[in-house]
């Protein structure tokens, strides 16, 4: 997967004030319905929090890939955060995050969904990818990082 097929720098966000999981997941909705024409905030903001409640999208390393299912006409898009201070996230090893990388799915996808997951999340594990993501001060700087990587 090429990421700069489903990020834009619109849709990359640095050093951002998260707060809490809640928040997060609100600023996803936000960014996405404020970027695609279509997307209604609050529905995407429960399709979020609907896919929390299965379990939690915090993998590990201060990293979350929030996902869900929409009505994106066929497409695959992606948000890109990075947080000023990490939160809890109620991720399997306990970390706060401050990494974050959401993505939205065709209502139809199967494999595909997964081999998105699966490719960016290991991306996420290439060596030093999460620090210079961390370092990055701007929405600029975060985007070229972030599309830089793969």
């Amino acid at each position: 997967m090429q990421l700069e097929s489903i990020l834009t720098i619109e849709r990359t966000k640095a050093k951002i004030d998260g707060v809490s999981k809640k928040r997060v997941l609100e600023l996803l909705a936000k960014t996405f319905s404020e970027a695609i024409d279509g997307f209604d905030v609050d529905d995407l903001y429960h399709s979020f929090l609907g896919r929390e409640k299965l379990g939690t999208t915090g993998i590990g390393g201060g990293i979350a890939i929030p996902h869900c299912r929409f009505n994106t006409g066929g497409a695959t898009f992606c948000v890109c955060l990075s947080l000023s201070s990490p939160i809890d996230f109620d991720s399997i090893d306990g970390e706060p995050v401050d990494i974050v990388f959401a993505i939205l799915v065709p209502e139809d996808a199967e494999s595909s969904h997964l081999a998105t997951l699966a490719s960016l999340a290991e991306l996420l594990q290439g060596p030093n990818i999460v620090g210079k993501l961390r370092a990055a001060k701007n929405n600029d700087a975060l985007f070229s990082i972030a599309t830089s990587s793969n």
